[in-house]
């Protein structure tokens, strides 16, 4: 089950709405009991035997930190904490990793003349990058005595299986929201402020990415012998305003279902496309992945605290992890080093070579580099990513340019490229920003602030009549994520 789809929007949400705002008054941990349970049936709908791969990671994770509790020694901190380490890993290696090593190992095999291992595939469990991460951040945490060992089960489970950021993140940290699974208040504006930041959110997705979708998975489909530079570059700008969509999309929705039951995650992406630097732009990108790999990783390994060579290292570990985080491919791998190699340069004196430049060349410069870099990430291998990379600029077979391009052109599409680009910077805040101005004391206004809200409320109720009828009529709607 994803957010946008009928099932979730209409069946699934307003159940869980109702049986959570009639149980809040009654009884809080009731309340927190029906959202772990509706949760696990979230998490459960598409395929129920995954669900057992969390709950062993929710019972290990509260045994692991209640060891961590009671140990008192440095010695027995670090065992408790190795221990947790191991098994978070080990239940990764097995369910996404192992498949990609059987298969690399193999081929290997193969091409010495040696026999296959035998292998079952193991099929991937959805999100479990995300809820791997979040367990392994709370026994961080505890161990580091950044946050108190949380005795409660149940505490710990709703933390994990939330379904708001389960399958698609944001990454959430315990110490962020340890207190409001204990105590939190649910009021009227911060429901309406969660619904409108879910259509928002389902907007993105429904509206732009999927019309793009379909356009950047035609042209990646297309052999790269029958691509032109046209329709390359088509489909690549079409993907990269995709990925971003669907990805900040889902993390708007998660962050507004997090407000309707009181709940309040960090946002996860700042408009990373006018970032001028790729450092920027990794403050910008997927917000809470970046943090987590600086706090439980970089800084661990050193940081930028023992010379410029290991700083380098450093940063290429992390982005090698980071891209193998992102799936078990090669071309992921690749795609993490590529971004740290990047950020190794701008650390160089290429990088003050870089600072210097005029802004619209450096926001060029990281615009380039980052386009290029989702090539490798959408590519099913290297081979291809390196071929569509050469079509880009004139290297391939194809002679027809920009004709096969308009092909794709339609009204639809024409029209999310522009929301696409007006959305991927910060319009929208200057417009809110516009609108304050005019509810200044003094300042004429025609509208009135009931007016405004009737405007802002109608735009949302158009929204999602509109999202609603993409979906009921069968509109492309890829779930992107499988992968991660």
């Amino acid at each position: 089950m994803v957010f946008s789809s009928p099932i979730f929007l209409f069946l699934f949400l307003p159940l869980v709405l109702v049986a959570y705002y009639l149980i809040r008054p009654v009884s809080a941990l009731l309340s927190n009991l029906i959202l772990l349970l509706f949760s696990l049936l979230f998490y459960a709908w598409g395929e129920p035997v995954f669900m057992l791969v969390m709950l062993a990671s929710i019972v290990c994770n509260y045994a692991f930190g209640l060891w961590l509790g009671r140990a008192q020694s440095a010695r027995a901190r670090q065992v408790a904490l190795t221990g947790a380490v191991v098994f978070n890993v080990a239940v990764l290696v097995v369910c996404k990793y192992a498949n990609f090593v059987i298969d690399n190992l193999n081929g290997v095999l193969h091409s010495c003349g040696l026999h296959s291992m035998p292998w079952v595939h193991i099929p991937l469990p959805i999100g479990i990058s995300f809820f791997t991460f979040q367990a392994m951040s709370y026994v961080i945490d505890v161990y580091r005595r950044e946050t108190p060992v949380q005795r409660n089960p149940l505490h710990i489970a709703l933390y994990i299986a939330l379904f708001p950021q389960l399958i698609a993140g944001p990454i959430v940290r315990y110490h962020d929201i340890a207190r409001q699974i204990v105590y939190r208040r649910v009021t009227l504006p911060s429901v309406a402020g969660g619904v409108q930041r879910f259509i928002i959110g389902l907007a993105k997705k429904v509206i732009i990415a999927n019309t793009l979708a379909g356009v950047a998975d035609q042209v990646f489909a297309t052999p790269v012998v029958a691509l032109a530079w046209g329709e390359s570059w088509l489909g690549l700008l079409c993907y990269a305003l995709q990925i971003y969509f669907d990805f900040s999309g889902y993390s708007d929705m998660a962050i507004g279902l997090g407000h309707m039951f009181g709940f309040t995650f960090l946002e996860n992406f700042q408009y990373p496309y006018i970032a001028s630097s790729i450092r920027e732009f990794w403050r910008r990108w997927h917000i809470s992945l970046s943090t987590w790999f600086r706090d439980y990783l970089y800084i661990p390994l050193g940081g930028n605290q023992r010379g410029a060579a290991r700083t380098y290292l450093n940063l290429l570990i992390v982005f090698f992890l980071c891209g193998l985080w992102h799936g078990a491919s090669w071309t992921f791998v690749v795609w993490g080093l590529y971004h740290g190699v990047f950020l190794v340069i701008e650390r160089t004196r290429v990088g003050r070579v870089l600072d210097a430049l005029w802004a619209p060349l450096r926001h060029c410069y990281v615009l380039l580099v980052v386009l290029i870099g989702w090539c490798l990430f959408r590519a099913t291998t290297l081979s291809y990513a390196g071929a569509f990379v050469s079509v880009l600029f004139g290297g391939g077979a194809a002679t027809h340019g920009l004709t096969q391009a308009r092909y794709y052109m339609t009204p639809d599409v024409l029209a999310a490229l522009g929301c696409g680009a007006l959305g991927s910077m910060p319009v929208l805040p200057a417009a809110q920003r516009l609108l304050a101005s005019w509810r200044r004391p003094g300042f004429a206004n025609a509208l009135g602030d009931a007016g405004l809200a009737c405007l802002s409320t109608a735009y949302l109720a158009v929204l999602f009549a509109w999202c609603a009828m993409a979906l009921a009529s069968g509109t492309y709607n890829p779930f992107i994520y499988f992968r991660f």
